[in-house]
């Protein structure tokens, strides 16, 4: 049995969780960082970073984070964000959770960055909070490496309360989901398991309704994709694929197919349609058979390519019938080389329309 199934399923709390994971680098340090060291309140304005004076009893802080790789806008950013953050002590709050993350092995710039973009991480406690909230996530991941990787893209995980992570993580291991599975959507979708215990269980019953199998990747990203809105959000989006002529049989089969094409906006879903159906010519049903589409961009994506292929269908150069999943869904250097490499000379703007279209979608 793999290390993460004797881990997670253990009845008995063992002891790296009991006693706050693996030992840290900052024990040594012989202070803890907790909640309560930070104000959680919100204060009535925010201070000017600028009108922090030497003299001031909050210069220590802002000292602090220059010694540790802040820019003067960073600190200034953190502070208006997070007022609170100079009432704290910066040796025995601050100081402890900046180490934590260098012993990690993160850059300074790449802690700012993080703390910057979440502030409250600073109000957790160390040993209780955030510490315990990595070495779970390393046990699941199986590497620092990807932890840390986690944590680059959502902070917010070392915040988690593991009392609600650790029973939904079970129920998707008790179902048969494999490990490297679950290991991949806590990488990349950590917020899926962001919910009480009840509702993820009506959620992964519901996915397994739909006739996902529990062993494929498919049924972790339907997981999140149904996590990810309420119900009234997902019916909303069904009748939007029903105007455009999508029976509900069609929808499921198309979320079983690609379940990301119901984490689309209803606007986008009705952008994707309408460019099919009225432009290209599309039969509706189309798209359900290639939900793939439906999460393409349609300004630097859908539109630009769809114009190249609309002049080469006028100039007789494709069919009408062409593939045209390789023209919307191809990599960019498949798409230039199939379709307007070999027309250069035929048409010769027909790469410079093409670039202007791309620039107009980033306008």
């Amino acid at each position: 049995m793999l290390l993460l199934r004797r881990i997670i399923l253990v009845r008995q709390t063992s002891s790296v969780f009991a006693h706050g994971f693996s030992e840290s680098p900052l024990k040594s340090l012989r202070y803890s960082s907790t909640s309560s060291e930070i104000a959680s309140s919100p204060k009535s304005a925010s201070p000017d970073f600028n009108s922090v004076k030497p003299e001031n009893d909050e210069k220590p802080v802002i000292v602090l984070f220059e010694n540790h790789g802040f820019s003067k806008t960073q600190i200034s950013e953190l502070v208006k964000k997070f007022p609170q953050v100079l009432s704290a002590n910066p040796e025995k709050t601050l100081l402890p959770k900046l180490l934590f993350f260098e012993s990690k092995g993160l850059s300074s710039p790449e802690i700012a960055k993080l703390v910057c973009g979440f502030p409250s991480i600073l109000t957790r406690s160390l040993d209780r909070k955030i510490i315990p909230a990595f070495d779970y996530i390393q046990v699941l991941l199986q590497t620092k490496e990807k932890a840390i990787a986690s944590i680059k893209r959502s902070l917010g995980i070392l915040t988690w309360d593991l009392q609600t992570i650790r029973p939904n993580v079970e129920t998707l291991i008790q179902i048969g989901v494999p490990d490297s599975n679950i290991a991949t959507i806590l990488q990349y979708q950590p917020r899926v398991f962001l919910v009480n215990t009840v509702r993820f269980k009506e959620i992964v019953e519901e996915v397994k309704e739909m006739g996902f199998n529990p062993l494929r990747l498919k049924f972790v990203l339907a997981v999140f994709a149904m996590r990810a809105m309420s119900k009234s959000t997902w019916r909303k989006k069904v009748e939007v694929y029903k105007k455009w002529g999508w029976p509900e049989e069609e929808i499921l089969v198309a979320f079983r197919r690609h379940p990301w094409c119901m984490m689309a906006s209803e606007d986008k879903i009705n952008g994707i349609m309408d460019f099919f159906v009225n432009k290209i010519g599309c039969e509706p049903l189309y798209v359900a058979k290639r939900p793939a589409v439906i999460t393409l961009s349609l300004k630097k994506r859908i539109v630009p390519r769809g114009v190249v292929y609309q002049v080469l269908l006028s100039k007789g150069l494709i069919k009408k019938d062409v593939n045209l999943p390789l023209v919307f869904e191809s990599t960019e250097s498949r798409f230039l080389g199939k379709f307007i490499d070999p027309h250069k000379e035929l048409i010769p703007g027909l790469l410079k329309l093409y670039k202007e279209k791309l620039e107009d979608a980033k306008r």
